[in-house]
């Protein structure tokens, strides 16, 4: 493994995490970016957030098709792989695509993307998959990492290092969004 693109992997995903922190503490100084970037083009402080969040997909998706086709020697996916890593990571990403699908059922993309926090009322919700987990979207996002790494990696030496340097993103940041 290379320790330079390892850093440099952890840079680029680092940044969707830090950006949350920044919007999540500090709601009313991205209140003044979207207003000073003239983005109400776009919509509101949420609309922002949400085509951020796209951006950032983009960005961490390519982070990881970049280092499985690096690692995996010009093949984004193992070309002699045992069937249950395919299996067990397909049945990860499905259920951790079926948690993010289920918060934005439950909340919609006012409640997703921090509504509470950029001035609208969010009705408190106990509902699944609330009822299972305290942070489902990370949760989903993290079994669809690991599941997606199982696949494609899988019994690599590296296979684990960005789900692992993922896991410590998203525990970061639920710690610090719980004020």
């Amino acid at each position: 493994m290379n320790l330079w693109l390892f850093l440099a992997a952890a840079v680029l995903l680092s940044f969707e995490r830090i950006f949350y922190l920044w919007v999540w503490r500090r709601p009313e100084r991205f209140r003044e970016f979207c207003i000073r970037a003239r983005l109400e083009w776009i919509g509101g402080p949420v609309d922002v957030l949400g085509l951020f969040f796209c951006g950032f997909k983009v960005l961490q998706c390519a982070v990881f098709l970049a280092w499985c086709f690096i690692y995996g020697h010009g093949h984004a996916l193992p070309v002699d792989g045992d069937a249950w890593p395919l299996g067990l990571g397909a049945m990860m990403f499905v259920a951790g695509q079926g948690l993010n699908l289920a918060v934005f059922y439950r909340l919609g993309k006012i409640g997703v993307f921090y509504g509470n926090k950029l001035g609208h009322r969010i009705p408190w919700t106990r509902k699944f998959p609330f009822s299972c987990l305290k942070h489902p979207q990370y949760i989903g996002a993290l079994l669809s990492i690991w599941g997606l790494f199982l696949v494609a990696r899988f019994p690599h030496d590296d296979w684990y290092l960005l789900p692992t340097l993922e896991t410590f993103y998203y525990g970061v940041s639920a710690y610090l969004e719980r004020t």
